[in-house]
């Protein structure tokens, strides 16, 4: 798999907020780790993300890079974990958009 898509290498941003479903961030991440690439959580949320599995609360994951903090030109990919909470939470957030829109001017801050 490394060799047909590249990924050895790339760094991935996973960009997530509370209440991001656990299997759709989790497994890619895995994946992706395996692959040979480095993954990173970038969240709204400074030191953990509390993630969402069915019909409640799952477990937390550390945040790699606040989203203040996070350059997203320091990346190759972005992955979007699915749920309804989490997808709800960062569209609503200007600095979540802004990390996603490669042509703003603070994307790359």
């Amino acid at each position: 798999m490394n060799e047909k898509y590249g990924i050895r290498g790339m760094s991935v941003a996973i960009l997530a907020d509370n209440g991001f479903e656990e299997d759709q961030l989790t497994k890619p991440k895995k994946a992706l780790e395996d692959a040979g690439a480095k993954t990173s959580i970038v969240s709204p949320q400074s030191k953990v993300i509390k993630g969402w599995r069915s019909e409640r609360w799952g477990g937390e994951l550390p945040v790699d890079v606040p989203l203040d903090e996070a350059n997203s030109s320091n990346f190759d990919a972005l992955l979007l974990p699915g749920g309804v909470i989490n997808a709800d939470s960062l569209r609503i957030q200007p600095r979540a958009v802004e990390f996603v829109s490669p042509s703003s001017p603070r994307a790359s801050r």
